[in-house]
């Protein structure tokens, strides 16, 4: 499937094809190694020897300004690096926990399919819904049962229910 994406959306030829998909893999490899090393014990026990080097090495180099460049610099770089890296393993950790939120809202009996892709959806939208689920949760709140709702809809038809019995069962004061 993504191999008929990238050749329709970028309108290269099967070599271009394989070419970029093959350095795409390869990319992809070495962000997946990197993030895993650079957050294992062997990462940070590199990191802090670089420092501790660095901050021996400072008489050494009569704690030149060149001697704190090397470290402002190597940090920098690495920094700006580590962005990328960190933004690209949110970014597929989030895709997956979407498609797997997607697939139990869809084969969940009662679930709201309208949830299904709401990353999509425009703040507006959201903002929508946001208040939907508000006023949900504020009708669950009243409720004594914590698993009564499913929907908005229920909710609210379950609270006119509710209300009416209320309603038809009390004595009338007149």
């Amino acid at each position: 499937m993504r191999v008929g994406l990238a050749r329709h959306s970028h309108g290269a030829g099967t070599g271009d094809l394989m070419r970029h998909s093959g350095l795409n893999q390869y990319f992809e490899h070495l962000a997946e190694r990197v993030t895993q090393w650079t957050g294992s014990n062997a990462g940070f026990a590199a990191a802090a020897a670089i420092v501790v080097i660095w901050a021996v090495l400072g008489p050494v180099f009569a704690f030149s300004d060149t001697w704190q460049l090397v470290i402002n610099t190597g940090t920098t770089i690495v920094t700006f690096l580590m962005v990328f890296l960190i933004q690209r393993a949110q970014n597929k950790d989030a895709l997956a926990l979407h498609l797997k939120l997607n697939e139990l809202v869809a084969a969940l009996q009662g679930a709201s399919n309208r949830m299904i892709d709401v990353e999509a959806l425009s703040e507006e939208e959201l903002q929508v819904l946001r208040s939907h689920y508000r006023e949900l949760a504020k009708l669950s709140r009243a409720e004594r049962h914590t698993r009564q709702s499913h929907s908005v809809e229920e909710a609210r038809q379950r609270h006119a229910r509710k209300l009416q019995r209320i309603a038809s069962t009390q004595p009338t004061g007149k």
